[in-house]
């Protein structure tokens, strides 16, 4: 495993500080020593590309004569070059991931939005898998002892409503923004908010919390109902609905924007609401809110779902296979 960029620069990007430039150069400079190194290999697994932001000339250079390999997409990455609004990065990137695509031995996508595109480019051989959980991390009961220390402690209060991100997709809270201040303000939920920018949604009454690995599940678990609203762009329709699955598989009930990938998750009426309008927003969280049976009764057919459909253990042996063909030619 050979990640392109150091964590200082995810732990800068995410704290809103400069990214350090000399970290990024002296990244791209391993890369090069990496794909020179790789061409040893039986088999590459790419995500997405192998330099970012720099025309294909330069992976072109060393795809020809490198092993098999097999690119991977969980969101519309292409859409950062074809759709830029700088022509000159439309011009040299736009088909970039595309030629990426059509040199593969197969390209794996999480949904068919992504499916759609790999075709369109030309891939011989595509395959969708899912985002998926290690459901291991994600118990879907809690002990008696402590749901009744839970129960105890949360006594009276409003049902939680959670939402998991980082601070560069919070900016989609901003479309729930007033149906929350309508349950908020009104005693019907509380907010807590894992990831977010500390002025996510203004002087909206949350509790925010920095995500760590380590406490994201216990985070999750302990919200009566999850979110995820989404614009409907190209770019959202690319999503492969993460953090909806994250909620499902700890037994939450969820509410999510009708957009890509999430109209396959969501189940509406089962697992969860789909809701696009503030008013069908608002609609759907008072009645979660408002039926403690109806929140377990949704939450079981997620976890449920999940097992079926977005496990680890489930989607592992159709990868393994995958990885096999492809090396064999």
């Amino acid at each position: 495993m050979a990640p392109l960029l150091p964590d200082s620069y995810l732990e800068a990007l995410y704290g809103g500080r400069m990214r350090p430039l000399h970290s990024i150069a002296m990244a791209y400079v391993s890369r090069l020593r990496q794909m020179v190194a790789a061409r040893n290999f039986d088999l590459l697994w790419i995500e997405k590309e192998l330099l970012p932001w720099l025309p294909y000339g330069m992976e072109r250079w060393f795809l020809k004569s490198a092993p098999p390999y097999i690119v991977d997409f969980d969101d519309a990455w292409f859409h950062h070059y074809d759709r830029s609004g700088w022509p000159l990065v439309r011009r040299l990137l736009g088909s970039k991931l595309d030629r990426v695509m059509g040199r593969a031995a197969s390209v794996t996508v999480g949904n068919a939005y992504l499916a759609g595109r790999a075709e369109a480019a030309g891939a011989r051989l595509i395959e969708i898998l899912p985002t998926v959980v290690d459901l291991a991390r994600y118990p879907s009961d809690q002990s008696q002892a402590h749901r009744s220390r839970a129960d105890t402690i949360q006594a009276g209060s409003a049902p939680l409503v959670g939402w998991i991100g980082s601070p560069i997709t919070d900016h989609y809270l901003d479309l729930i923004a007033e149906p929350l201040r309508r349950l908020v303000s009104g005693n019907e939920a509380r907010l807590c908010l894992v990831g977010a920018h500390q002025g996510a949604l203004g002087s909206l009454a949350a509790d925010r919390q920095d995500w760590h690995e380590d406490t994201e599940t216990s985070r999750i678990a302990a919200f009566d109902i999850g979110v995820m609203p989404l614009a409907d762009t190209p770019w959202e329709r690319g999503k492969c609905g993460y953090k909806l699955i994250q909620y499902m598989a700890c037994g939450k009930p969820v509410v999510a924007s009708p957009v890509g990938v999430n109209r396959d998750i969501v189940e509406h009426g089962v697992n969860g609401f789909l809701a696009e309008t503030p008013d069908e927003w608002a609609d759907a969280l008072r009645r979660l809110a408002a039926d403690p049976d109806l929140r377990r009764r949704m939450g079981a057919a997620g976890r449920a779902k999940v097992e079926r459909c977005y496990s680890l253990s489930g989607t592992a042996p159709r990868l393994i296979r995958l990885l096999r063909d492809a090396a064999s030619g």
